[in-house]
């Protein structure tokens, strides 16, 4: 891949979260990942009965848990937690843009210029920005990722910066995918 590539994902016929086409089996490797790639990633719908599911388990507030109550808040409606928002993130960029090794951050930065609502449905566009390797620990590295989470109407409802932890594909597999050169 090189960097302004663009790669788009869809959920299948059977509604499940999508995998990105152009990918390793396995993740992606430092090695696989450019400054500059773009991936739009999605869809998951937001349903009133999760955004209240979540905030009894999490965020027990009246306007995430009762819509006649939610109408006398700021927020002039039910609205979706801001950390439910970001587990709905998660879910959507560790199924669609999984790292080989797994997602596993060392610093984010999170912001919420609009609420989520039931009904909304999600999407990630995600870029690649700064790739740094490691200058101590040899194989690895740390991929800077900007994600916004937008609705179908391409609205901002969460913005993140990440740094991610990823390793270089194994030798060996490096020499079967380039035929041993």
């Amino acid at each position: 891949m090189a960097p302004g590539d663009r790669i788009e994902t869809r959920v299948d016929s059977a509604g499940r979260l999508p995998v990105c086409r152009r990918r390793r089996p396995d993740g992606f490797w430092l090695d696989d990942l450019a400054e500059g790639l773009t991936f739009r990633i999605g869809a998951y719908e937001v349903t009133a009965a999760e955004v209240k599911d979540f905030a009894t388990r999490y965020d027990p507030q009246p306007f995430h848990l009762d819509e006649d109550a939610a109408g006398d808040t700021l927020f002039d409606g039910l609205a979706a937690s801001g950390r439910h928002t970001a587990a709905i993130t998660m879910r959507l960029l560790t199924s669609a843009f999984p790292i080989a090794a797994g997602v596993i951050g060392s610093a984010i930065h999170l912001e919420w210029p609009s609420p989520t609502r039931p009904g909304d449905d999600l999407r990630l566009e995600i870029s690649v920005g700064t790739i740094a390797h490691s200058t101590s620990r040899p194989g690895r590295g740390s991929v800077t990722l900007t994600y916004d989470t937008i609705n179908q109407h391409g609205e901002v409802w969460q913005r993140t910066t990440g740094r991610v932890i990823a390793w270089q594909r194994p030798a060996a597999e490096s020499a079967a995918a380039t035929g041993g050169k």
